[in-house]
């Protein structure tokens, strides 16, 4: 269907619409992938309902391994379940927010009521509510909109989890934003818990992964101003994202880049605070031949299959020998 708010529409007239999708008698499902600006959303959502709908519930899609978003979601007692533990039959109206159906399998399975979203619009939407706002850095500042025009005054524990989804997904405001993040970031900052954002985002590290970072910091390695980690096998690729971030803290650094196996491909994480270079173009330069390779200016990744590896018997060492061997040959390229 049509999206059924131009942009003109009064917030009071969505949030008129939205109460009238559920009500006493009603049970609700709300889905995310589960995020800061997902679980924001859904726990604003939950209160837009409360008192109206019992029971309401949140479902995630995936696995939380993030140090600073299992934070977000034990400080702020974000109450959820893996959809593993969903029974359909408990519920007869379900909600969608920060996604839509096509980005996932789990979420085509279903046909929801409401659809919430920031990004980019799929073909084929089909809800009683649908608000997509593609120019929004975040579906948090959509959500705080809503709150305002219903003249409900958000919990600390609420703002905050909605100040902390602006702020990440937007990136502090580096990504592309509209006046109305800004304001409602500007709204929500009077009633968000700062020493909670600091907590959280100063939680980067998790005691499973101090043994990775002691590694890593036995392993790296500097090409000029470039922090080089290879990490051998690893468990999940998030490992390799969450060591380049590290490394690129390091005030002689201007380029961070971890590898790893997972699988049977080698990975290799590219970050870069320069303001010449891009990540993406030099992700797809140093291994765009021998596997998928691109990303952003900042961020940027590549997955090479091992059969297109050429180190020897791929072993950890000749990995690393490889990987430092492609990032010699260009490392004037990126400094």
């Amino acid at each position: 269907m049509e999206d059924p708010f131009a942009k003109s529409v009064p917030v009071v007239e969505k949030i008129q619409k939205l109460g009238a999708v559920a009500g006493a008698g009603d049970s609700l499902a709300i889905l995310v992938n589960a995020d800061p600006d997902a679980l924001a959303c859904a726990l604003a959502l939950k209160r837009l309902f409360w008192r109206k709908v019992r029971p309401v519930r949140i479902f995630r899609i995936n696995r939380i391994d993030r140090a600073d978003n299992l934070a977000f979601v034990r400080l702020l007692d974000i109450r959820h379940s893996h959809i593993r533990t969903l029974k359909k039959s408990e519920f007869n109206k379900w909600a969608l927010v920060d996604s839509q159906p096509s980005h996932d399998e789990r979420f085509a399975r279903i046909n929801f009521d409401v659809i919430i979203d920031h990004h980019p619009r799929t073909e084929g939407l089909n809800a009683d509510f649908i608000d997509i706002r593609e120019e929004y850095g975040a579906a948090a500042t959509l959500m705080t909109e809503y709150f305002r025009a219903a003249k409900i005054k958000p919990s600390p524990r609420l703002a905050t989890a909605l100040f902390y989804a602006i702020k990440t997904d937007t990136d502090n405001f580096v990504r592309p934003t509209v006046d109305r993040d800004m304001i409602a970031f500007r709204y929500l900052y009077d009633y968000a818990n700062m020493n909670i954002i600091k907590k959280i985002e100063s939680s980067e590290i998790t005691r499973k992964m101090l043994s990775r970072f002691q590694k890593a910091m036995q392993e790296v390695q500097f090409v000029n101003q470039i922090a080089v980690v290879h990490m051998g096998a690893v468990k999940k690729p998030d490992t390799l994202v969450q060591i380049a971030d590290f490394f690129l803290k390091i005030a002689e650094a201007t380029w961070s880049i971890a590898s790893g196996i997972y699988g049977n491909q080698l990975i290799v994480v590219f970050r870069n605070a320069g303001f010449r270079r891009n990540a993406g173009m030099m992700a797809r330069k140093l291994f765009g031949d021998v596997g998928s390779a691109g990303g952003h200016k900042d961020s940027a990744r590549a997955e090479i299959p091992l059969e297109n590896v050429d180190c020897g018997s791929k072993s950890d060492t000749d990995c690393r020998n490889y990987v430092m061997n492609r990032i010699r040959t260009l490392s004037r390229a990126v400094n």
